[in-house]
């Protein structure tokens, strides 16, 4: 699957625009603090899920033979779509907002690549490496200032079960970007490969909302928090996603996300009233600027030839 240059900037400003949404979800949940990071993870991607299942669903009885063919990996995708939010929101509240999101969202780039590499034989290109290897340096800066900041003293086992969760989120992620877009390369339309993966995801996510989503209906705050999560970040957001996956690659998406963890900090400034050190915006500022190495494109310089 080839792309345009106009095709490739969409791709990636709606990968933008996804991950400044994403970033909304961390400053959302403080306003509902009697939710469990598992009813908010279930109400997120479960509720956001099935919309997206709904607006596809003609798209999937279209498609169903093609996604049937491909059903393993329809299936690593909707197991991702399932466990990711659980493994994310787990992750925040035992390692904190900013150390989980760095984790989850820092991973997951690297783990797209690699499964991109293992999987496909795709090359790792020395500017992805160096790109990458910013943002992921302006993320570890990120996450230091924020545990300078809040020292996680006395819970160190708490901190490395979270920061484990981190991972298995990150792979997760990285997982169900490759299947969605893998659906996508053999010819099911991104609307269709979205709604199939992320709807069957939902359907996983439904029994935890049952469970634990008790508190959502407790108050009208806590509903639209709920409300906002499922329709806003998740639903909206991975819409943009799911149109640009279909334009430009997996791992090159995933790296765009690390924008996230840096609007979650600034919003958790702005509207929280967190207070961030120099190391993190510094942090932040090695993130914009990996955004801007890996997205702009390369001038290539004339060839000049004699007479």
């Amino acid at each position: 699957m080839t792309s345009t240059p106009a095709e490739r900037l969409l791709g990636i400003l709606a990968v933008v625009f996804a991950s400044v949404l994403w970033g909304s979800t961390g400053t959302a949940a403080t306003f509902a603090p009697q939710v469990s990071p598992l009813a908010i993870g279930a109400v997120a991607m479960g509720i956001g899920g099935l919309l997206q299942a709904g607006i596809a669903a003609r798209g999937i009885l279209r498609y169903r033979r093609a996604l049937s063919l491909h059903w393993r990996i329809l299936l690593t995708g909707g197991l991702s779509v399932g466990i990711y939010p659980l493994a994310f929101y787990a992750s925040m509240h035992l390692a904190g907002v900013t150390v989980g999101t760095v984790i989850s969202i820092g991973s997951a780039p690297l783990l797209s690549a690699l499964i991109e590499y293992w999987l496909e034989g795709q090359r790792l290109t020395r500017r992805w490496m160096t790109g990458a290897a910013i943002g992921v340096a302006g993320m570890v800066l990120l996450c230091l200032a924020e545990s300078s900041s809040h020292a996680l003293s006395g819970q160190q086992p708490h901190a490395l079960a979270g920061m484990a969760l981190g991972l298995v989120a990150g792979l997760t992620y990285a997982l169900y970007a490759w299947a969605a877009r893998q659906l996508m390369q053999r010819g099911v339309p991104s609307r269709v490969s979205m709604g199939a993966t992320f709807g069957l995801g939902g359907l996983m996510l439904m029994p935890v909302l049952f469970v634990t989503g008790a508190p959502l209906l407790a108050s009208w705050n806590n509903a639209a928090v709920g409300a906002y999560m499922a329709l806003i970040p998740m639903f909206t957001g991975y819409v943009c996603f799911g149109y640009a996956l279909a334009r430009i690659p997996a791992s090159l998406a995933t790296t765009i996300t690390l924008l996230e963890p840096a609007v979650a900090a600034v919003l958790a400034v702005l509207i929280v009233g967190e207070r961030l050190p120099a190391m993190g915006w510094t942090g932040i500022g090695l993130v914009v600027a990996c955004l801007i190495f890996i997205t702009v494109p390369l001038r290539r310089r004339p060839v000049l030839t004699s007479a």
